[in-house]
């Protein structure tokens, strides 16, 4: 309707901005920030062997190194709401920007395994701010009629920062000749390659520069003007401003600062909703997702392939993960969330049985006999494909939308809290768990997958096409 004689409708659900590509522009440019998340997860693939080597460490130590990001990661994504809220969501972006950029170069330069892990903490924190900074700006400075198009930027955004980490690392291993420690621009490689991150963090900052701040910011701190102006700019000049304003601090003031004590209650501790979102992101991590990423190409290595044809085959998986997400993006509001989750399971536990297998045979001349070495090639790729179709967005999705309003916040950083603890312990255990028994690692992993099924069935209620207000 756009009818002069009615009263405009707050939040103009329908409008369209005239300047869409400009929107688009502003969403993709903080998306960025999970281009980076992506990145640097996955980019250290690429050094672990070469690292065990250089410092001469067992698997306990190496495990650690590349765990400890987690705890950064942990630390960044508890504080930048804060950090957001006083000095505002670009500020937060370049921030983040900065310490990306300074821990690439400390990454690559390191002169102890202390100092490394140091700057793979400062990269944690990195991210941990951009997992929060980058949807929650997004949904802010999106048109109502695309906010759901333009958030989901961030999850493309990571799992192409994945893929192309992995291109970025290929790339640079056959120019090294194929070894891990092989010189490049007087570095080893493995250097070079977190090095690398340089590149995509300054243009994060660059683009950080070129977007406007978020209007509910604005509007937190008294700029009524320029969020008007902004306001214009991302929803259209026919949207009723002073409507759009009224709605967003009524908004701001009706809000409930939801606090740890509101998720109290239950039988156990936590509200037994509560229970059911740190479910969810446990059974996520402890599927092994992160060993694709993390340790892929050691993984590989451990059963006779060829280095350059490891980081060849961590390349590959991350293109089936973009494809999964695509479909996932595709589906989560068509088929819904549970039928996906469901779907995703009983996939994940064929994959990972099939691993499981094939890494229960001896290796003959320090390769995996032909045939299993190609159901464990092609179940890793099956097993990525459905998590990528399922839980990969599905969790999230259900994350943002399953907790009542007065609880939301609150619960959501529990969950994410629990999704870190559960993405460290994973990471933190391979390297000793598969030098124990690669076989029965993956049969753990089979477990849980399995496991996941009546979790959802029984506790996880389908909240597909329900307002957030009908969650309670």
């Amino acid at each position: 309707m756009t009818s002069t004689a009615q009263a405009p409708q707050p939040g103009a659900r329908t409008a369209h901005p005239e300047h869409l590509g400009h929107v688009i522009f502003i969403a993709a440019a903080a998306a960025m920030g999970g281009f980076l998340f992506g990145y640097d997860s996955s980019v250290i693939n690429g050094a672990v062997e070469a690292i065990r080597d250089r410092y001469d460490i067992g698997s306990a130590a190496l495990a650690q190194v590349i765990a400890i990001a987690l705890i950064g990661c942990a630390i960044g994504a508890a504080t930048a709401g804060r950090i957001a809220d006083r000095i505002g969501r670009i500020r937060c972006m370049q921030i983040a920007a900065v310490l990306f950029t300074i821990s690439a170069v400390g990454s690559a330069l390191p002169f102890a395994l202390w100092d490394l892990a140091l700057w793979r903490i400062v990269g944690g924190f990195a991210i941990g701010m951009a997992s929060v900074i980058g949807p929650a700006y997004i949904a802010e400075v999106a048109p109502p009629a695309y906010r759901g198009r333009l958030g989901s930027f961030q999850q493309a955004a990571i799992v192409v920062g994945i893929a192309i980490s992995q291109l970025v690392n290929w790339g640079l291993l056959n120019a090294a000749g194929g070894d891990q420690r092989g010189k490049l621009m007087g570095l080893e490689a493995w250097q070079v390659m977190l090095g690398v991150m340089v590149v995509p963090a300054v243009l994060y900052g660059l683009l950080s520069l070129a977007i406007p701040e978020s209007p509910r910011f604005l509007l937190s701190v008294g700029k009524h003007d320029r969020a008007r102006e902004i306001l214009a700019e991302v929803e259209g000049q026919d949207v009723d401003l002073d409507a759009r304003v009224a709605e967003i601090e009524q908004a701001m003031k009706s809000e409930h600062k939801s606090t740890f004590k509101d998720l109290l209650g239950g039988s156990f501790f936590f509200k037994p909703i509560v229970w059911v979102g740190i479910g969810l992101s446990v059974f996520q991590q402890f599927v092994g997702i992160n060993v694709a990423f993390y340790y892929s190409s050691t993984l590989w290595q451990s059963v006779g392939v060829d280095p350059t044809e490891s980081f060849f085959y961590s390349f590959t998986t991350s293109i089936i993960n973009i494809i999964g997400t695509v479909i996932a993006m595709i589906f989560v509001d068509r088929v819904g969330r549970k039928p996906l989750a469901l779907i995703g399971s009983i996939g994940m536990v064929v994959g990972l049985a099939l691993e499981a297998w094939a890494f229960s045979y001896h290796l003959v001349d320090g390769k995996l006999p032909s045939t299993q070495g190609w159901v464990a090639l092609i179940a890793a790729h099956v097993f990525v494909l459905f998590f990528a179709l399922s839980w990969g967005v599905v969790v999230w999705v259900f994350l943002g939308e399953m907790f009542p309003n007065r609880i939301r916040a609150a619960a959501l950083g529990v969950a994410a809290a629990a999704q870190w603890i559960a993405n460290w312990a994973i990471t933190a255990s391979f390297p000793s768990l598969a030098d124990w028994n690669l076989s029965s690692t993956y049969v753990i992993y089979t477990v849980f997958a399995a496991l996941s099924i009546p979790f959802v069935l029984k506790f996880v209620k389908e909240t597909k096409g329900k307002s957030l207000e009908e969650m309670g």
